[in-house]
C-alpha cells in the first residue's frame, strides 16, 4: 500500500494544541520577517511616484500620494543615464563571460583529487579571500599594468570571486559522479572532452547561479570605476546616479530655490534606486529555477 493510500485510509492528521500554537507562532514570526524585508522596498516604489511634499510630510505610508512621475522624467531625460546604462551592460556582459571562463574550469580543476599540488592551490586561493593588500597597492598594480582610465580596470578585478570558485568546486564534487568520469575516459575521452561534452551540460544550475552572482555584483559596482576611471563617458550607471545625486544635494545645500532643489534631491534618491534595479529584477525570473537548485547542491559538501 502506498503512502498516499495509507494516509487516505487513516484520514487527515490531527494537530495537537501544542502543534497549533507552534505553527501559529512560526506563521506570525515569518510574516513579520517578510514585512520587515518587503516594506522598505515597497516604500521606495511608492515614494518614487509620490509628490515630494507628501513624502517629506510623512503622508506616504501604505500607498502613493499625489501621483507624479517628475523624478523619472528628470532622470531619464539626462543623457548620462543612457550612456551609463550602455556602459554597465557592456561591463556586466564582459564580466560574466570572462568570469565563467575563469571560474568554472578553475572550480572543476580544484574539485579533482588528481590535481597536482591541490592543497597548495587551495591555500593560494583562501589567503586572498580573507586578506587584501589595500587600496594603494591595488591602485599601484593597476597603474603599473597601464589599466588606469581603461574599462578593463573595472572588468578584470571582478572576473574571479574566491567564494564563487569554492561554490563551483563544491558543486562539481557533489553533483558529478566519479564513475561517470571514469566511464567517459574508458571510452577514450580526454580531460578536455570530458569537461566540455560531459561536465558542462550537467552544470546548467551552477552556471546560471554564477552568471547571476557575477552580473549582480558588476551591475551594482561603482567603487572601481570611481577610483580608476576619469572619463565620464565611461562611467557605469551606478556611478552616474551617484554623481547626479551628489550634484543635486550640493545644489540643494546652496544657491537659490533651496526648498525646490531639496525636494528634487529627495525624489531623485528614490527614483535612482528603481532605475538601477529594474534590469536585475527583469533578469532574475529567467534564472530563478536554477538559482535555488545550484545554491543548495553547492552547499551539500565542503
Amino acid at each position: 500500500m502506498s503512502v498516499k493510500q495509507e494516509t487516505k485510509k487513516r484520514g487527515p492528521i490531527r494537530l495537537g494544541t501544542g502543534d497549533k500554537i507552534f505553527y501559529a507562532i512560526n506563521t506570525i514570526f515569518l510574516g513579520l520577517m517578510a514585512l520587515i524585508v518587503i516594506y522598505p522596498l515597497y516604500f521606495i516604489v511608492i515614494a518614487s511616484i509620490s509628490s515630494t511634499d507628501a513624502v517629506l510630510s510623512g503622508r506616504v505610508f501604505l500607498y502613493p500620494v499625489d501621483l507624479t512621475l517628475d523624478g523619472f522624467k528628470r532622470i531619464l531625460e539626462t543623457k548620462e543615464i543612457w550612456t551609463g546604462y550602455l556602459n554597465t551592460i557592456i561591463y556586466t556582459a564582459l564580466t560574466v563571460v570572462l568570469a565563467l571562463i575563469v571560474t568554472v574550469p578553475a572550480g572543476w580543476a580544484l574539485s579533482r583529487k588528481t590535481l597536482p599540488g591541490k592543497k597548495f592551490w587551495m591555500i593560494y586561493f583562501i589567503i586572498p579571500m580573507f586578506f587584501g593588500g589595500g587600496l594603494i597597492p591595488f591602485y599601484n598594480i593597476m597603474k603599473s599594468l597601464g589599466l588606469v582610465g581603461s574599462i578593463w580596470a573595472v572588468i578584470l578585478p571582478s572576473i574571479l570571486s574566491v567564494w564563487n570558485l569554492f561554490m563551483t568546486k563544491t558543486f562539481f564534487e557533489s553533483s558529478i559522479p566519479d564513475g561517470l568520469i571514469e566511464a567517459a575516459k574508458i571510452d577514450g575521452a580526454g580531460e578536455y572532452r570530458v569537461f566540455t561534452s560531459l561536465v558542462l551540460p550537467l552544470s546548467k544550475a551552477i552556471l546560471a547561479v554564477m552568471a547571476l552572482y557575477y552580473a549582480i555584483g558588476q551591475w551594482n559596482s561603482y567603487f572601481n570605476a570611481m577610483i580608476f576611471l576619469q572619463d565620464p563617458d565611461k562611467y557605469p550607471l551606478q556611478l552616474v546616479l551617484k554623481e547626479i545625486l551628489i550634484a543635486t544635494e550640493d545644489a540643494a545645500a546652496s544657491g537659490e530655490n533651496l526648498v525646490e532643489k531639496y525636494r528634487l534631491a529627495n525624489q531623485i534618491k528614490y527614483v535612482s534606486v528603481i532605475v538601477s534595479s529594474v534590469p536585475v529584477l527583469c533578469l532574475y525570473p529567467f534564472v530563478q529555477k536554477y538559482f535555488s537548485q545550484g545554491v543548495m547542491i553547492g552547499s551539500l559538501k565542503g
